[in-house]
């Protein structure tokens, strides 16, 4: 857990890469587990490499996007509840990045056109840059535990680490538009009623807070 809340807090977006590939190695451990991933979420991700393409359209450069040669496409059968897996699964993803030496962004609008295969009934959510990065990124200033939950000074204290956790979670514009609600051991998750990505957002930061407050202890409702 302790490993995990570091990796979190060291992961921040980044949009410019070096031009240096990624190994085989880290390949092969990103392939396995993006089949593990999809295999657990209902998912086709599919990681796409030395692609420089999808990242030199003008909208990439609007969004000061750099040297991306590698990104993520996450892909699924169109569902109401999509949206929210293809962030939970894709931030497990970006979570094995950081911890594997990459860095990543994800980009909801300013890219091209990806060299993903998308199937029938499928759509493409969003993407993820991927590589190493010219820097390591830096935080953003975000909202406090009280913005973002029904926290208390006598809250356990694996929600205290859960939304810590999600506080870490990227979202769209760093607009943090979410809320957990603890009654008993179950835990609420909602988003905000305006902004963009809200339910890619959702399933980002229940990511963290499941890893950051344990599973075990608690059930959604």
């Amino acid at each position: 857990m302790n490993d995990m809340m570091e990796l979190m807090k060291a992961r921040h977006s980044v949009r410019q890469y070096l031009d240096k590939p990624i190994p085989e190695d880290i390949r092969r451990q990103l392939d396995e587990y993006t089949a593990q991933l999809n295999r657990h979420g209902n998912l086709n991700m599919q990681i796409i490499y030395d692609e420089p393409e999808c990242f030199n359209s003008r909208l990439a450069h609007y969004g000061r996007f750099e040297g991306c040669s590698n990104y993520i496409a996450v892909i699924g059968k169109k569902a109401a509840d999509l949206d929210e897996r293809a962030g939970y699964y894709g931030e497990l993803l970006v979570l094995k990045a950081q911890e594997l030496g990459l860095n990543t962004c994800w980009v909801a609008l300013t890219h091209g056109k990806s060299q993903a295969v998308i199937n029938e009934g499928e759509t493409e959510v969003i993407i993820i840059s991927l590589g190493y990065g010219k820097t390591q990124g830096h935080p953003h200033k975000g909202k406090s535990p009280s913005d973002v939950s029904n926290i208390t000074s006598t809250s356990p204290e694996w929600f205290k680490k859960g939304v810590e956790a999600a506080l870490l979670a990227p979202t769209a514009v760093n607009q943090q538009k979410f809320r957990f609600t603890l009654n008993g051991n179950t835990v609420s998750a909602k988003h905000g009623l305006m902004g963009s990505c809200l339910k890619i957002d959702l399933g980002i930061v229940k990511c963290h807070f499941e890893l950051g407050a344990g599973k075990e202890n608690f059930q959604w409702v």
